[in-house]
């Protein structure tokens, strides 16, 4: 007889407590508070994550952005004339 054959190790029905009405209202109002916390905490983690996603590409942006701006001083420099000297 395999493993999948066998069943539960546990017999819930006979080892369970029973469980009166008052209890089973409480479990299933922890279940639906839990239930709620989860996904406001999925969509607090999300809302975190695309605020980080903006944030890295801003600064990446602004890095870029200046690395660029140098890159044209410099070249906007290589085509200035020298200053020529009078020798009066």
């Amino acid at each position: 007889m395999s493993a999948s054959e066998q069943g539960p190790k546990i017999k819930y029905g006979e080892t369970a407590p029973k469980l009166d009405r008052a209890q089973l209202q409480f479990m299933k109002l922890i279940e639906e508070q839990n239930l709620d916390r989860v996904q406001k905490l999925k969509r607090v983690r999300r809302n975190n994550l695309l605020t980080a996603g903006a944030l890295g590409f801003s600064v990446l942006a602004i890095y870029g952005y200046s690395i660029f701006s140098v890159q044209q001083e410099k070249f906007l420099d290589d085509f200035e004339e020298p200053k020529k000297v009078n020798t009066n």
